[in-house]
């Protein structure tokens, strides 16, 4: 990414308690009077790094970042084998999402989501519209059991040889079922050797995914067992619920976006997430522009950053700011 803004550190950060035992990190960075903006980050488990913060004029806008709950500065951390998964849902993030806007005292923000992070973006904006000013989503999903079984099961035909040793990592009698929750149960088995080598298979699917944009390496993440862990155990938590989402909502629900501008950024070659998943949403989204990137796969790289940054630039000096507070 070619035009992200200087690095800037929190003006203002804490710990969120949202109930069921979890505290929730948050931080707030850029213009404690600015417009007020929501990252949403993917994984699900990924955590709110501090490149986020980059995408956004320091100037103009509050930033907000979060680690949704057992990941990042989060605890419980869902990387330890004896954190319950069970209050970790979608229901749950999206609440945790409007208990962190009354504590920080903040009326409508923006919202900017990417993968895992647009699926939770679009979930919040339609059952909230009332509190979302814009929308900018790259790498667009909607966490449907067809997007998961792309995943984990159809993409086997474009790498067979990476798929096999995939699916091959879960034991014989359960490679036919639900890949995600299989993987889910060897994550949480009592013996490490067992988490790890799951972690590692989980891991090395994921960077398969991606590897068909020329220059693409592993991502260096992956490298963190700690990490690694919290993300497996999180993310296909998820996956094996499809998010927790009926299967369509988000299609279906698009309708209640009505009336909030929104830019879907996204890359032609994204195996991830093909493009058919934006095209559609753009359909029925009025309000709604899709920039395809033709040479650009899964992620903030090969240009969709800049498109990102010219989206937020565009919608810097719109809506009306909230200086109800600057925590």
């Amino acid at each position: 990414m070619s035009r992200l803004y200087p690095e800037i550190e929190p003006f203002a950060q804490g710990m969120l308690d949202v109930g069921d035992g979890h505290l929730v990190y948050w931080e707030s960075c850029g213009n404690p009077l600015g417009k007020p903006a929501l990252v949403l980050h993917g994984g699900p488990g990924s955590g709110a790094g501090a490149f986020w913060r980059r995408f956004f004029d320091p100037a103009v806008y509050r930033v907000v970042l979060f680690d949704q709950r057992g990941c990042g500065r989060s605890t419980p951390d869902a990387g330890d084998v004896r954190t319950d998964l069970s209050a970790n849902t979608m229901p749950h993030l999206l609440a945790d999402i409007e208990k962190l806007r009354t504590h920080l005292d903040i009326d409508r923000w923006l919202l900017l989501g990417g993968s895992w992070g647009s699926a939770l973006g679009l979930g919040y904006a339609q059952r909230h519209p009332d509190r979302v000013t814009e929308i900018v989503l790259f790498s667009v999903v909607t966490s449907t059991p067809a997007e998961h079984r792309w995943l984990t099961r159809d993409l086997g035909r474009i790498f067979p040889e990476q798929w096999d040793r995939f699916r091959d990592a879960v034991p014989e009698s359960e490679r036919d079922g639900n890949l995600p929750a299989a993987y889910a149960r060897r994550l949480a088995d009592p013996d490490e050797t067992v988490r790890d080598r799951a972690a590692r298979a989980w891991c090395a699917w994921e960077d398969t995914l991606v590897s068909n944009v020329p220059g693409s390496r592993p991502d260096p993440r992956y490298e963190d067992a700690a990490f690694r862990m919290t993300f497996t155990r999180l993310v296909t938590h998820y996956w094996a619920h499809d998010g927790w989402f009926a299967d369509g909502e988000l299609m279906a629900g698009a309708h209640r976006l009505a009336g909030i501008p929104g830019v879907l950024v996204h890359g032609r070659l994204d195996l991830g997430s093909p493009a058919d998943i934006p095209w559609r949403l753009a359909k029925v989204w009025p309000e709604a522009r899709l920039e395809l990137i033709d040479d650009a796969g899964h992620g903030a790289g090969r240009g969709i950053g800049d498109v990102v940054i010219d989206a937020l630039d565009r919608f810097r000096d719109t809506g009306v700011p909230n200086h109800g507070g600057a925590a």
